[in-house]
């Protein structure tokens, strides 16, 4: 019977588990925590959004889209969901975003560990909890896994240990230590699906709004993407899903020394001339109100007085004595929202990481090493990350099912 061990167990390291133990392998699932699952708590604020059914490519970011392609096709969303309801999970479609029925993530980590468990009772997987793998070293045929414990043979490793996102819950990067000393590449990790952080002073009056908006980050004064939903002032810049969309692009930006800028319309309904004639309006009918009152409905009052601020209109000013210029300078202003991005928030508050080991030196989709026979990665630690809404969570269902079911020879 082939040995194979999976280092981390987390949710590719669950998944590439159990599908080595179904073809048939012997498995020993090293995990450093006192129980396999943790980080997957944590998903979906805590409902875990397992999959999406949409599933385009540009939903997945890295430098090898074609392969992304292939495995993703090799083990589908479809299959996730086959595969989680024949675990027991009732799914719950939320517009594509799909959870378990019962809103918790703890659900869909109860029904891996279950499984784990069935088959560590048909002597198919040992689990090691508590169990922090030292070293990975391959002597001719032979993998040696070496703990403070206890050393490990096998013919087959999987290294699925997820990147430097989240350290609490056990993510410490140990996969690219371990990667790089058994020569592989490892594009440097930076932090993705996180805040971002901004120069201007103004960002510490916005603490705390929430408003839906149109961001549109451009890198060099070159448009990269743009994403709308529902974004998060903060002391230290901007957060909220459409920010977290567009921060794994700032930090590959800002690594190369390029400058960010975003964009914020803060208005997207309207066009800049329709908001002027709201304006008209407003002088018509509301002559005497100053400041934030006259954006009253609008915005919200602490938004409204960096809006006014940043037109260059003093708050102490009555909507009789604005000027077409004014209300052209307002609306620009609600269109173009801008801010310096220096920096995107560290590896703590991020929920996953841009760069890894990179697909080129795998197998195809057999997610074996082209450079250690008998070495396979799976999820987080692989150059992919996905957009919020499931995507990552899909890339590790899909590398696990591949890295475990080729590991295993089935």
């Amino acid at each position: 019977m082939k040995r194979v061990i999976v280092i981390g167990g987390g949710a590719s390291g669950l998944m590439a588990a159990i599908m080595a133990a179904r073809g048939g392998a012997k498995v020993t699932l090293a995990e450093k925590n006192r129980q396999a699952g943790k980080k997957l708590l944590a998903t979906g604020n805590g409902r875990c959004n397992f999959t999406n059914r949409r599933q385009e490519l540009s939903c997945y970011r890295g430098e090898h889209p074609r392969l992304i392609k292939k495995v993703l096709e090799a083990f589908s969303a479809e299959d996730t969901v086959a595969f989680f309801e024949e675990l027991g999970i009732l799914v719950k479609d939320r517009n594509g975003y799909l959870y378990p029925n019962s809103g918790q993530a703890s659900s869909i980590a109860d029904a891996l560990r279950l499984e784990v468990q069935r088959l560590a009772r048909e002597h198919l997987i040992k689990e090691a909890y508590n169990t922090e793998v030292l070293a990975v070293e391959k002597q001719g045929r032979v993998f040696k896994v070496r703990t403070e414990g206890w050393t490990c043979e096998s013919e087959a490793v999987i290294l699925a240990c997820g990147s430097e996102a989240g350290p609490k819950t056990g993510s410490t990067g140990d996969g690219y230590r371990f990667a790089r000393e058994l020569g592989h590449q490892v594009i440097r990790p930076l932090p993705a699906l996180t805040g971002v952080y901004a120069r201007e002073a103004d960002r510490g009056t916005l603490a705390g709004v929430r408003m839906d908006a149109r961001v549109t980050l451009w890198i060099d004064e070159e448009l990269c993407i743009a994403e709308e939903g529902e974004v998060q002032f903060a002391s230290y810049g901007l957060s909220g899903i459409p920010v977290f969309q567009v921060s794994r692009y700032v930090s590959r930006a800002l690594e190369k020394g390029r400058t960010c800028r975003i964009d914020l319309d803060v208005c997207p309904a309207y066009t800049a001339e329709e908001l002027e004639a709201v304006f008209v309006k407003r002088g018509e009918r509301m002559k005497d109100r100053k400041g934030t009152e006259i954006l009253i409905g609008m915005f919200p009052e602490k938004l409204s007085q960096v809006l006014l601020g940043r037109a260059g209109i003093s708050l102490k000013k009555s909507r009789r004595d604005w000027t077409a210029r004014d209300c052209r300078r307002l609306a620009g202003q609600i269109k173009k929202l801008s801010f310096q991005i220096f920096g995107c928030r560290g590896y703590e508050q991020a929920q996953v990481c841009t760069g890894g080991v990179p697909l080129s030196e795998l197998k195809g989709i057999s997610m074996e090493s082209v450079i250690i026979p008998g070495l396979y990665f799976a999820g987080e630690l692989l150059d992919v990350d996905g957009a919020c809404g499931g995507y990552n969570l899909q890339w590790a269902w899909s590398s696990g099912f591949l890295a475990g079911t080729h590991a295993a020879g089935s």
